[in-house]
């Protein structure tokens, strides 16, 4: 139920999870918030009376968002100084803020309209474990329909090189090589072929378009410079080739793409990450539906996967889980993950030394 005790406790659920991925400065912004954020502002009163559940909507990186394009912009200095972690007391944090949304009210309301657009590269790592998986079941051709592609960084997968724990998938020429922290077994070498990507998303981003671009930085948290050198290359390739992006509901999109012929020796797999928790539970229901039914259909020749990385968020990580037909359809979790793909765990652990926190029901997140 929305009310501002949930939507206070929103940034308490995020101070836990930035603390769980070695990220205090957002930690610190979202434990002031938690503790003082007022209603004096236009910007204070709607994110104290956000009528939605305010987890699932990803609230705080709304509003973080806007406060980094501020900074990005060179618009602040002293949210600057926040940014930079300059500034770590807690009610200067708070001072700091509420005067900044004071001063510009106007430019950061917006942010709040829409979901974030952490459209990250890393992530592609966490998912490639999945497909190697399935590839491991199936065979190695394996045609790949992502939803909720956001501005399609992640269907540049084929593309990227990976470094996975010691074992490396994709162009050696790769622009961007992708190396996340490992523990755990190394991934199996096993025999992968993507034969096509195709992706969709409910308002796609154009990731060529320097405003879209600037968009995207915002959503880099500033403990992560990395990141956002990653991001920036990621969008030059898209320039030099882009990528199979419709905009389209996910519903209708993967209804479409699993009545089409599938070629024999090709495994269709969906994919997706961090896209759940933004889906309507009856566009939920429906990809469900989808893959179920596709599942029954599947045939040795012409098997079906699933890969995702969604979070656990009572304990702050991402969870990679893969299933597929014909075969039981069970889910199997083939590692954990840091949200942007920055560690991944291979060895069935949490990957995260917090103890859990305590979730509203309505914020989790079941796939």
């Amino acid at each position: 139920m929305a009310s501002e005790q949930n939507n206070r406790g929103a940034f308490l659920i995020q101070q836990h999870y930035c603390e769980a991925n070695a990220a205090p400065i957002y930690g610190r912004m979202a434990g002031a918030v938690a503790a003082g954020l007022t209603r004096d502002t236009a910007m204070g009163a709607r994110i104290l009376d956000w009528p939605g559940e305010p987890t699932r909507d990803a609230l705080p990186l709304r509003f973080f968002g806007g406060l980094h394009a501020l900074v990005q912009a060179g618009k602040d200095d002293g949210l600057a100084a926040v940014f930079a972690g300059v500034v770590t007391e807690q009610d200067e944090i708070l001072a700091t803020l509420e005067r900044v949304l004071a001063e510009h009210e106007a430019a950061l309301l917006p942010w709040l309209d829409g979901p974030p657009q952490t459209n990250e590269p890393g992530r592609s790592a966490a998912l490639l474990l999945g497909l190697i998986e399935i590839a491991r079941r199936h065979g190695p051709r394996l045609e790949l329909l992502e939803i909720g592609s956001s501005a399609g960084l992640n269907l540049l997968i084929d593309r990227y090189r990976f470094d996975l724990g010691g074992t490396f998938y994709g162009p050696e020429d790769a622009p961007v090589t992708i190396t996340p922290v490992w523990s755990g077994p190394a991934a199996p070498v096993v025999p992968l072929e993507i034969v096509s990507v195709r992706g969709c998303d409910v308002q796609p981003l154009d990731a060529t378009d320097p405003t879209v671009a600037a968009r995207l930085a915002a959503y880099v948290w500033p403990e992560t410079p990395e990141r956002l050198v990653r991001v920036r290359a990621a969008i030059a390739m898209q320039v030099e080739r882009g990528v199979d992006l419709v905009r389209a509901d996910a519903a209708d999109w993967v209804e479409a793409r699993l009545a089409e012929p599938q070629d024999a020796g090709v495994t269709r797999v969906l994919m997706h990450s961090v896209v759940w928790q933004y889906l309507p539970e009856p566009v939920a229901e429906r990809i469900r539906a989808a893959m179920t039914a596709a599942g029954a259909r599947a045939s040795a020749e012409r098997p079906i996967g699933w890969v995702m990385m969604e979070p656990d968020r009572a304990l702050g990580h991402q969870v990679v889980r893969a299933r597929s037909w014909p075969g039981t359809g069970a889910w199997t979790t083939v590692a954990t993950a840091h949200a942007h793909g920055t560690w991944i765990d291979t060895r069935g652990e949490s990957g995260d030394a917090l103890p859990p926190v305590a979730l509203p029901e309505a914020a989790r997140v079941r796939v």
